[in-house]
């Protein structure tokens, strides 16, 4: 059932709001009367939907009153002082609201004589209405969707609760608007309260499917006009036409499962808090950040956000940093955080030790866990070394001996250049963290639930601003960044500027500040120096 919407040929506006006040009276009484005598055989279902157009009908008068009121109330004196002209003093727009199309007037001004520039709707810009033609709630309710769910999906969950939606290419264009304020709060938005003692961050990276230059030429290319095929020109039939204009499409090669991917980063922060038994709590005031950005930049909002929440490169608090063995982003860490604890996720040193017992027993035999338990007890207790020996101690001869060393040698090589970040006894004894679930499960939630979906094909600026409003919902920061960015455009309406969220330019990935990374590469040189002259 559709909702409500404005007649043309209605007056814009009623009067006087005592006319609304009447309307107001009689389309409640319409409802009462309607519950008490409209329906008497009718369903709890039939009800329910009778009411629910009662409903949105109230509610359109209610806002229409609202609109008046603040119009007749509004003082353009400061605008008058300013030099602005009164051009219109009702001019009509139509704005979509949650309880429908509704038709309201305000005041339009133009600059002074010899100035340039676009005229203003003080009421607008006292209400924070932009040129999208939708109310702030909607739009944030359609973005909200959108970070969670397909734009298509989006607009037909919309169809189906509000009785319309918008297309699914202004839902897209709203996230691609929303997308540049939404760095700015992840950067710079309001610290979290009642943080503990120790910082914990996680850092991983998940790929997501991007179009190749191909398919984008096909996507920006201009469409052909429909193929017909045939007198009846039904579904079946029209598609197959189309396939054979087109062409088929080139088979892959066996094996190939390559989706052109781009790889984000996430970072995932945390403290733990020490509670009465002695032992570390938590995870508290998790935040999440993703990005697909360069890595130095991901890292670096990792450090600046590590120091907002008081926990500097000079901090005598413990920071925690947990990773999974990728050696460049191990380096990257330990020279933003000189003094953290640097961490190898457990369960990728497990790994390995598995992969050897694999060449000794079967996989899934009950010889193969036997053999691995002792193993994984000496990494438990932090005893690499012992470990080590133990794994260089296998011996094998005959067929397939090359390969099962070549096996063990690798765990061997990637634990030995790994061991400095494995002392996981005396980690277990401080209660810190020793697997890296959380960044895991990050990645898996923010970036594949969403992104990385079948037939998905993204272009990288694009899926940037979805991201970054996807990591505002995980986070349950939307309400407080939505609020935010409504009293920006406010600021910017009351200025006098054009304001509107939809925007169809993708956005511009996070770059790295050429200014703070000399000033820091110049600090690491100053370091470096100071550590050689002790040494000498």
């Amino acid at each position: 059932m559709s909702l409500p919407q404005v007649n043309p040929q209605d007056p814009p506006c009623p009067a006087s709001q005592q006319d609304l006040r009447t309307q107001l009276h009689q389309r409640l009484d319409q409802a009462i009367d309607d519950c008490l005598h409209g329906h008497p055989r009718a369903s709890f279902l039939l009800g329910e939907a009778a009411l629910r157009g009662h409903l949105a009908a109230l509610g359109l008068l209610l806002l229409r009153l609202f609109l008046l009121a603040r119009h007749q109330d509004l003082d353009l004196k400061p605008y008058r002082q300013r030099g602005f002209r009164l051009a219109d003093g009702y001019a009509q727009r139509d704005l979509h609201t949650t309880c429908g199309l509704l038709r309201y007037g305000r005041a339009y001004l133009i600059p002074p004589e010899g100035q340039k520039g676009p005229g203003v709707h003080p009421l607008d810009a006292e209400l924070g209405l932009t040129r999208d033609s939708y109310s702030p709630r909607l739009i944030s309710w359609f973005c909200r969707l959108c970070t969670r769910l397909s734009f298509r999906c989006s607009a037909e969950l919309g169809e189906m609760f509000l009785g319309w939606a918008p297309a699914p290419s202004t839902i897209e264009e709203w996230a691609l608007g929303l997308g540049r304020p939404a760095y700015v709060w992840l950067s710079s938005g309001p610290l979290p309260e009642g943080d503990g003692e120790v910082l914990v961050i996680e850092c991983d990276g998940k790929a997501a499917p991007t179009a190749t230059e191909e398919e984008l030429s096909k996507r920006r290319r201009p469409r052909a006009k429909g193929t017909k095929a045939g007198p009846c020109n039904c579904q079946r039939h029209r598609g197959r036409a189309c396939r054979q204009a087109h062409g088929h499409k080139r088979r892959r090669k066996r094996g190939d499962k390559s989706k052109n991917g781009r790889s984000a980063t996430l970072v995932v922060m945390y403290t733990l808090q020490r509670g009465e038994d002695g032992r570390l709590h938590g995870p508290c005031n998790k935040k999440v950040f993703a990005s697909f950005s360069c890595r130095k930049k991901v890292l670096q909002w990792a450090r600046e956000q590590a120091t907002r929440r008081g926990f500097g490169p000079d901090t005598g608090k413990v920071v925690q940093l947990v990773v999974d063995g990728e050696v460049c982003l191990e380096k990257q860490l330990r020279q933003l955080f000189p003094g953290a604890i640097r961490t190898l996720d457990i369960r990728h040193a497990q790994e390995k030790l598995w992969e050897v017992g694999r060449q000794v027993h079967k996989e899934g035999s009950e010889e193969l866990a036997a053999w691995v338990e002792p193993l994984q007890e000496l990494l438990c207790r932090g005893e690499v070394d012992e470990l080590l020996r133990r794994l260089g101690a296998l011996r094998w001869s005959g067929p397939g001996s090359k390969a099962k060393r070549r096996k063990r040698d690798g765990a061997v090589g990637y634990l030995q250049k790994r061991q400095g970040l494995m002392d996981y006894g005396r980690w277990r004894e401080q209660d810190l963290v020793l697997a890296s679930g959380q960044v895991e499960g990050a990645a898996r939630h923010v970036v594949g639930q969403r992104l990385d979906q079948s037939g998905m094909r993204w272009v990288v600026e694009r899926a940037e601003a979805v991201l970054l409003l996807r990591c505002l919902e995980v986070n349950g920061d939307w309400d407080s960044f939505f609020t935010w960015s409504e009293q920006q455009r406010q600021e910017d309406l009351r200025a006098g500027k054009v304001v509107q969220i939809r925007s169809q330019a993708p956005n511009q990935l996070p770059q790295l500040n050429p200014k703070s990374e000399k000033e820091r590469r110049s600090r690491e040189q100053a370091r470096a120096q100071a550590r050689a002259k002790a040494a000498a």
